[in-house]
């Protein structure tokens, strides 16, 4: 007995592999980057077969080829569209962590960064772990697989296209990153400008004072003992962005 395997199947696996592939792509986990291609080819797999109930049925079996590499890239086009979306929130807070890091003079110590491999700043990069430990804590993951199973039942194989809602979304979420970021590192920078003006007007009254030598450990003490502080906030503005995140993806499927 031999066992046949439809080409309808077959395409509707390698049209949601295209959808799945593109949203890994920009997947903001600490490190994945630099992982071997085989896990990132293992885990599109994985969740492409784990999205098997909801697997469009083509309308046409056998598909030209052209048709088939449209709809592939049309797929994929959705997987980029939501990958950017999550990635807007990690960088939010990347952002305001550079802006911190400039004022307090942690921007002279350099590291790599786990997740985009490239010099970043001390503060930057602890963002970075700190948001990955935040997207699986959160469930953010497992609400990204319910919006993709449903967006294969709103939108079946090579019927997504760009449109003003998913656009205009797009560019919200890119303004909201700088908003949310300027807003978690104001509180760090108006204290570091107080300091600043502490120091001014100490070394008018006392000139014979070394200020300079001073400011950097006072600076750098002040930024770490106000993040601390803030430490238990910043899990409820992540998942506040977050919800904001998708509620505007959801409201693209709607």
């Amino acid at each position: 007995m031999t066992l046949g395997l439809p080409l309808a199947t077959l395409y509707a696996f390698l049209l949601v592999l295209a959808r799945v592939g593109g949203f890994i792509t920009f997947l903001p986990v600490p490190g994945f980057r630099a992982a071997p291609d085989s896990v990132k080819i293992g885990l599109a797999l994985v969740i492409t077969f784990a999205l098997f109930p909801v697997w469009p049925m083509l309308p046409n079996a056998e598909p030209t080829l052209g048709q088939l590499a449209a709809w592939a890239f049309l797929e994929a086009g959705f997987g980029l569209v939501a990958g950017l979306a999550i990635s807007f929130l990690m960088e939010a807070f990347q952002l305001a962590m550079q802006v911190a890091a400039v004022h307090a003079g942690y921007g002279f110590a350099t590291t790599i960064d786990p997740t985009s491999e490239a010099d970043s700043g001390v503060l930057q990069t602890i963002a970075a772990l700190f948001c990955g430990i935040l997207f699986f804590s959160t469930g953010l993951d497992q609400q990204l697989i319910r919006l993709l199973a449903a967006s294969f039942v709103r939108f079946p194989a090579g019927s997504w296209a760009p449109s003003n809602v998913s656009l205009d979304g797009i560019v919200r979420l890119g303004s909201d990153m700088f908003s949310i970021g300027v807003r978690v590192a104001l509180p760090i920078v108006a204290l570091l400008i107080l300091i600043d003006f502490a120091l001014a007007l100490l070394g008018r009254v006392q000139q014979q004072l070394h200020l300079l030598s001073m400011a950097f450990p006072a600076k750098m003490a002040a930024a770490l003992a106000l993040l601390a502080v803030l430490a238990p906030v910043i899990p409820k503005i992540f998942s506040a962005a977050a919800g904001h995140t998708l509620e505007m993806l959801w409201k693209a499927l709607s």
